[in-house]
C-alpha cells in the first residue's frame, strides 16, 4: 500500500525540478520576474477592497466592519482558485504529459503531484500576502488561522481525484473537457463566494448545501472573517467525495492506462 508514496520519494528531484520548471517559465521574459507572483493578487486585494468597501460599501450580514464584505470575498476567491487551478490543469495533465507517458518509465501519480505541488505554491504566496492585509485590517483570524490546513487538504483531496477522474476520461472523450470548462463557470456561481448563503431562501439553501465545495469555501470564510474554527461536519461530504474521486481515477488510469497511451 506503501509502494505509490515509495515511488514519489524516490521521483523527488524530479518532482521538485518539475515544479521549479514551471513556475521559472511563466517569468521568462519578464522583467519584473516573480514579482508578478506579488503584484497581481496585491492588485486584487486592494480593488476589492476600495469597489466593495468604500466604492458601493458593501455590507456583510453578522459584521459589521467595513472590510469584511471584500474580505469574505478574498477568501472565497482565493479558496476557489486553488480548486479551479488542480482541476482545470488535472483535466488535460494526461494529454499535455503524453511525451512523458509514452517514453519514460516513472510513476505516474508524480504527475497529479507536480500538478498539486505548483498550485499549492502560487496560492501559498498570494495567502502569505492576504495575511499581511488580514493584519493590517485588524481581522487576522490568529492561531484558528492553522484550522485551514485540513480545509485546505481536504479541497486539494477532492479536486485532485475529480482532475484525475476527468482526465482520464477526457483521454477518450474530448468533449468532456470542453464541457467541464463550461460547467466550472457555472459551479462558481453556485458556490457561496460573491454572495452569502444567508441571504438565500431556505428551499435554495438546502440546495447550496449538496455542493461539495461550498462546505469548503465557507470554512475558508468563517475562519477568515469570524476569526472562528469551522463546522466540521460540513466538510464530510466533501472528503467522503473526495476519496471516492480518488478511488474512481485510480482505478479509471490503471485499467486504461495502456489504452490511452495508444489514444494520445
Amino acid at each position: 500500500m506503501f509502494t505509490p508514496f515509495n515511488g514519489l520519494w524516490r521521483y523527488r528531484g524530479f518532482i521538485y525540478g518539475s515544479i521549479k520548471r514551471e513556475f521559472q517559465s511563466k517569468y521568462r521574459n519578464s522583467l519584473l520576474g516573480f514579482l508578478w507572483n506579488i503584484l497581481n493578487p496585491l492588485a486584487m486585494i486592494v480593488i476589492y477592497t476600495v469597489i466593495f468597501s468604500q466604492v458601493m460599501r458593501a455590507k456583510l450580514p453578522g459584521v459589521d466592519h467595513s472590510f469584511a464584505y471584500s474580505i469574505y470575498l478574498c477568501a472565497g476567491i482565493l479558496t476557489w482558485g486553488l480548486f479551479s487551478e488542480i482541476v482545470s490543469r488535472s483535466q488535460v495533465m494526461f494529454v499535455d504529459n503524453a511525451n512523458l507517458l509514452k517514453k519514460i518509465n516513472f510513476p505516474r501519480i508524480c504527475i497529479p503531484t507536480i500538478i498539486v505541488g505548483g498550485a499549492l505554491l502560487n496560492f501559498l504566496i498570494v495567502f502569505c500576502i492576504f495575511s499581511i492585509f488580514l493584519l493590517i485590517s485588524g481581522f487576522f483570524p490568529g492561531v484558528v488561522i492553522f484550522s485551514l490546513i485540513p480545509v485546505v487538504g481536504i479541497l486539494i483531496l477532492f479536486a485532485i481525484g475529480l482532475g484525475m477522474t476527468i482526465g482520464v476520461l477526457n483521454v477518450f472523450f474530448s468533449d468532456v473537457g470542453q464541457f467541464f470548462g463550461i460547467f466550472l463557470q457555472f459551479w462558481f456561481w453556485l458556490t457561496p463566494i460573491v454572495y452569502s448563503a444567508a441571504i438565500l431562501p431556505d428551499n435554495l439553501r438546502e440546495y447550496i448545501s449538496l455542493n461539495p465545495m461550498s462546505g469548503i469555501v465557507m470554512a475558508c470564510q468563517t475562519v477568515l472573517v469570524k476569526g472562528t474554527l469551522p463546522d466540521w461536519s460540513s466538510l464530510l461530504p466533501s472528503a467522503v467525495i473526495g476519496i471516492l474521486l480518488c478511488i474512481l481515477g485510480t482505478r479509471l488510469f490503471q485499467r486504461r492506462a495502456a489504452e490511452m497511451v495508444d489514444e494520445l
